[in-house]
Formats: C-alpha cells, structure tokens, sequence
C-alpha cells in the first residue's frame, strides 16, 4: 500500500536524524532555509494549515496535508505530530515521490 511506504520512507528518515516535528520546529527549520519538505497532518488546524501553505510558499518548500497527527507521530517514534519537515534533499524528493505516487497533491 502506498501509504506504508510514504510513512515508512518518514520513519527512515528520522532515523537517519533528518527531520524535524512540531510547529516551532519546523517553522525555524523553513524560515532557516533548512527545511526540504513540509508534511502537516490532515486532521490539523485549518490556521495551521493556513500557515504553513503561505510560509513554505514564501519560502519555496513543498507542502503536502497528508494522514494523521497519529500515524505521523508514530512513524516518527514520538507522540502526536501535526507537522514535520524532511531537511535532507535526497531523503525529502524520496518522500514526495511516494507522496506523488499515492495521488497527493502539492500544497
């Protein structure tokens, strides 16, 4: 399921010590230039949401509102995540890739 491999390819990334997870966080990490690629959970805040289409638009990051602050969260090995952010270029065009592929579109 394509699904699997989007959160699966979020779970190696983290291992590999190249995300960042909560609000404040991935806001430093965009306005930083650091940030690749923002992921906010589905079931966030519509001024989350808001927020962050119009900073990551700003600041030319791609975003994608993609599954839940559960299942973002677990991939992570943490506690409910609304958003995260990918700050590796290779580990983030592997995550949008299966995002692509699984028909999520683009912020």
């Amino acid at each position: 399921m394509q699904q699997d491999k989007i959160l699966s390819t979020i779970s190696l990334a983290t291992k590999a010590g190249k995300t960042v997870s909560g609000e404040f966080s991935v806001e430093k990490a965009v306005k930083e230039g650091n940030a690749r690629l923002v992921v906010v959970a589905l079931e966030a805040s519509d001024n989350t949401k808001k927020m962050f289409r119009n900073m990551c638009e700003f600041y030319k990051v791609p975003v994608y509102f993609y599954g839940t602050k559960e299942g973002l969260g677990h991939f992570m090995g943490k506690e409910f995540r609304a958003s995260m952010a990918v700050t590796d270029e290779g580990l983030a065009k592997a995550v949008e890739k299966q995002l692509v592929l699984a028909g999520i579109e683009r912020q």
